[in-house]
């Protein structure tokens, strides 16, 4: 029974949301630390219960009080001060080493800016040689064994970036710039969480970390840098026009159109991404819809405000979010 009980336990330590099933260099080292922490917590804690059973099981004498019981009691006495000190001493020595060196880097060849709104996720990939800058929200792709500079600031309240599987948690300040470094080791699909209570939504502000090959890479960075592309469907076409006369153009950005705004999420290629809400919904056109219909039902306490559609209108723009791949 207690065997199966562990067990069932034991499952919450896999899946791509673990600090334990680590696929990160900072995450590795995080997670090392947590067995060393841990083993020897359990040998000092048998160590203390197996004392306490001796000393219960012994039989019950009156003590003598010659001088050497007392020196025994005291060089005890010593010793298990002299332990405590050495356990507590190599185990700061640990933490600070291992904490020293989650931020340590030969030079990112990425930087991205990491911007924490209530309640969801802004990505600014920054130019260089041979990618342009770009805006993307809540999905994060990175180049496999690669160290990616994270710029992590706050707008509104305090957040904390943690993506458990590939790095430590740090927390956003609003007017302060935090960085950290990831580096990931195997190619897949993670899931990131705020770790810093943030209000009414904090649950529900989620994103996803998308590790991939360089080609694969390559191939997503040229599509999320180019501007939108023109709807194809008649009713997509409909749809871009009642997005343009909607305030959602004064809230959105979608590149190559004159919808500019930058209050909300940049909207250019939202079909790419596997969720929307902050890990909300998958990204279906169906789920596009009732975000637009109604998002205070969805995600109660969201900045995004009911805008008046008629269901033709609703169609229409879900059908022009959904060819904006």
């Amino acid at each position: 029974m207690f065997s199966a009980s562990l067990l069932v336990f034991l499952t919450g330590c896999s899946g791509n949301q673990s600090a334990l099933n680590t696929h990160g260099h900072s995450a590795d080292a995080l997670r090392d630390l947590i067995i060393l922490i841990t083993v020897v917590c359990t040998v000092v804690w048998l160590m203390v219960v197996g004392f306490l059973l001796w000393a219960l099981a012994r039989r019950r004498e009156v003590p003598r009080r010659d001088s050497d019981t007392e020196r025994k009691m005291a060089l005890s006495i010593r010793l298990a001060i002299a332990a405590t000190i050495l356990t507590v001493a190599g185990l700061t020595i640990a933490s600070f080493y291992t904490t020293r060196d989650l931020n340590s880097s030969n030079g990112a060849s990425l930087t991205v800016r990491v911007k924490a709104q209530q309640w969801w996720w802004q990505f600014a990939y920054q130019a260089s040689d041979q990618e342009p800058p770009f805006l993307t929200a809540n999905e994060l792709h990175i180049p496999v064994n690669k160290d990616v500079r994270l710029e992590l600031e706050a707008l509104d309240v305090i957040h904390s970036l943690w993506i458990p599987s590939l790095a430590g948690k740090l927390d956003m300040i609003p007017g302060r710039k935090n960085i950290i470094t990831i580096r990931a080791t195997r190619p897949g699909i993670y899931r990131g969480q705020c770790a810093e209570f943030c209000g009414l939504q904090h649950s529900h502000m989620a994103f996803v970390v998308v590790v991939e090959e360089g080609a694969a890479y390559q191939r997503w960075v040229a599509a999320q840098a180019a501007p939108a592309v023109e709807p194809a469907m008649a009713e997509a076409s409909a749809g871009k026009a009642v997005f343009m006369s909607k305030p959602c153009a004064a809230c959105h950005t979608i590149r190559g159109t004159s919808a500019t705004g930058t209050s909300g999420p940049d909207l250019t290629h939202v079909a790419s991404r596997r969720t929307i809400g902050a890990g909300l919904l998958e990204t279906t056109r169906g789920s596009l819809a009732a975000w637009i219909a109604d998002p205070q039902t969805l995600k109660p306490g969201s900045n995004m405000p009911l805008v008046p559609l008629t269901s033709d209108e609703l169609r229409q723009i879900s059908a022009y979010m959904e060819e904006l791949r």
